[in-house]
């Protein structure tokens, strides 16, 4: 049983995207089974301790028995300490698999610190898109937001999102028409990834569109285990992961004032496909190949 860890780079504000509100990833991480019948993961989920100081579990995390960390950056900027970062940056040198998420604008933007996967994050005032003609605003109906904020659809609905390149095995899906991941839950104003230049061991394995521009944007970049450490998946956005997305009744917090719609409760394969999604994560993060 691999030992995963869920992790926010917020304290648990009940009215915020705490860990709470990603309960249902939790849930279905906990009830895989290896192919042996057996648990295979044994699922942490906490939000850090006060952003004053190191995190007791992300500064020692390089010293500890869990096997991946799943962290959802949903800080303005000060989400993690320079020790939490060193951490996390070892624990990936050790092996360790990494799953690095965050959202729009500059919403995440302390894993920017992270050797390797966070410079595969681009933000608005930090490791920006290189190309300078997407540093405009996508969404143009949430006008406190601005770039990027890549529009894929309201909350509670979902997105056709395609493979890029060679089929990455975490995009693999034999229960598709197409044999690849099709659908993830949509978002109106998403962040972005790239590979990082001068880093081999990534490539952008998904990538989606936005509804508003009609311009394609990457949403994973997946890390190889390579000499820079354990494999990695950079992803574009965590309300690809958040009960709210997956199912609108859970709720959201009082900020977010879009409304939501309902296409993923009303279409089922949207959310079986974002579920092998991340079945594919956990296993391949830790694993040669997928069971």
């Amino acid at each position: 049983m691999l030992n995963l860890l869920l992790q926010t780079t917020i304290e648990g504000d009940p009215d915020d995207w705490n860990i709470a509100r990603f309960s249902r990833l939790g849930s279905f991480l906990s009830q895989l089974h290896d192919d042996d019948g057996r648990p295979a993961f044994r699922v942490t989920a906490r939000d850090r301790t006060p952003r004053a100081a190191p995190d007791p579990v992300l500064s020692n995390l390089d010293e500890s028995d869990f096997d991946q960390l799943w962290l959802f950056a949903v800080d303005t900027g000060d989400g993690l300490t320079p020790e939490d970062c060193a951490s996390i940056s070892r624990f990936r040198r050790r092996g360790g698999g990494l799953m690095v998420t965050r959202d729009h604008m500059d919403l995440g933007s302390s894993i920017c610190n992270l050797s390797g996967v966070g410079a595969a994050h681009h933000f608005h005032s930090r490791n920006c898109e290189p190309d300078a003609g997407r540093q405009c605003v996508d969404n143009p109906f949430s006008s406190h937001i601005s770039w990027p904020n890549y529009h894929s659809g309201a909350n509670g609905d979902y997105q056709r999102i395609r493979s890029v390149g060679s089929i990455h095995p975490v995009m693999r899906d034999r229960r598709s028409a197409t044999g690849v991941i099709q659908y993830l839950p949509a978002h109106p104003h998403e962040g972005t990834v790239s590979a990082p230049p001068g880093d081999s061991s990534g490539r952008v394995v998904m990538e989606g569109q936005s509804s508003v521009s009609g311009r394609r944007y990457n949403i994973a970049v997946a890390f190889e285990h390579s000499e820079h450490g354990g494999r990695a998946i950079a992803q574009s956005t965590f309300h690809h992961f958040a009960d709210y997305n997956w199912d609108p009744s859970a709720g959201c917090p009082s900020f977010v004032t879009e409304p939501a719609g309902d296409g993923i409760v009303r279409f089922s394969e949207a959310l079986r496909s974002t579920k092998q999604y991340v079945r594919n994560i956990a296993f391949w993060l830790n694993a040669e190949q997928l069971p």
